[in-house]
């Protein structure tokens, strides 16, 4: 894999498509020595398993990994590849151990940790999902005085920065998002920015217009509205305090991508009512039971927004499915 290729690159590996007796075998050379460049030990005697994403972008790396237990070795033999590059290491919700420079750490709770990949390091997984993330060390020095000194220092998971950066690589690191150049470009700036904020130690961030900042604060709220908007009791307020942001500011975030807040969450629930009224599955149900469920507490509000969006009632929708002609 090419460490600074344009293009998006994405490696996917599952032993299940392999013989028990292959698996451990293929997960060493394949995914360990062909891949991520360390040496893999089993650590049970049960059928081993392991299934692992490994996306790559300008340098710019993310591993996902879930499986058996097992411990990775990068040793004086695997840094002769030349990778300088700072890692962080996150397992949730499980826990794993970590050695390097004479010290061990143990992490729990989603907490994280920056490695240098230029030193011999061991990671020992043993559960939950694995996750971790490599950036060019050059990137990380123009952002952080003395990089090298922030390795095998905890980060809470408690860290805004490191919730924000989490969150923003969900929503982001995406191939629909990173085939697009000036998109691509913007992303791993914002990742370079967000992680170098989450080894540095900074004082704990306000309503700052940083660019990579108010993306990821946008990209966290609209993933929580994304996950909670069909709770009826759903509130400029509660997303903001689930946040850690005041109300007024996640107005603006939403504002600036051309949508209120109302205006978002409606528009997530008429389209999951408008796909429930067009399922066969559902053809039975009540259309006021369908309103609920989107999170309409008000059956007459439902049907006046609806026929706005879509120009036709509920049932008008309904019947045109059952009946096309």
């Amino acid at each position: 894999m090419s460490m600074d290729a344009a293009e998006f690159v994405s490696h996917r590996f599952s032993t299940r498509e392999f013989p028990e007796r292959m698996r451990i075998p293929l997960w060493r050379e394949d995914f360990g020595r062909g891949i991520v460049h360390a040496d893999i030990e089993p650590l049970s005697n049960t059928p081993f398993q392991a299934y692992a994403t490994l996306q790559a972008i300008r340098g710019l790396r993310r591993l996902a990994l879930k499986g058996s237990p097992m411990r990775f070795k990068r040793l004086q033999a695997s840094i002769a590849d030349g990778d300088d590059s700072i890692g962080v290491i996150l397992c949730s919700p499980g826990k794993s151990q970590l050695s390097q420079r004479c010290q061990e750490i143990e992490l729990h709770a989603s907490d994280a940790i920056a490695i240098l990949h230029s030193e011999p390091v061991t990671v020992t997984y043993v559960d939950g999902l694995l996750f971790g993330l490599a950036v060019p060390r050059d990137a990380l020095a123009q952002r952080v005085t003395n990089v090298e000194s922030r390795a095998m220092r905890p980060i809470s998971h408690r860290s805004e920065a490191l919730r924000l950066l989490m969150a923003y690589l969900k929503s982001a690191f995406t191939e629909s998002v990173l085939a697009t150049p000036k998109l691509r470009d913007a992303v791993v700036a914002h990742i370079h920015d967000l992680l170098a904020l989450a080894i540095g130690e900074c004082a704990p961030l306000g309503e700052s217009s940083a660019s990579a900042v108010v993306t990821a604060r946008h990209g966290a709220a609209l993933d929580y509205i994304e996950t909670h908007f069909q709770e009826p009791g759903l509130s400029v307020e509660m997303v903001a305090r689930c946040q850690g942001i005041s109300p007024r500011y996640l107005q603006r975030l939403m504002a600036s991508s051309g949508s209120s807040f109302t205006g978002h969450v409606n528009e997530l629930r008429l389209q999951r009512a408008l796909k429930l009224l067009t399922e066969p599955s559902a053809s039975a149900r009540l259309i006021s039971d369908i309103a609920l469920e989107v999170g309409f507490s008000d059956v007459s509000h439902f049907n006046r927004l609806f026929r706005a969006r879509f120009g036709d009632s509920p049932r008008g929708v309904r019947c045109a499915r059952r009946d096309p002609s």
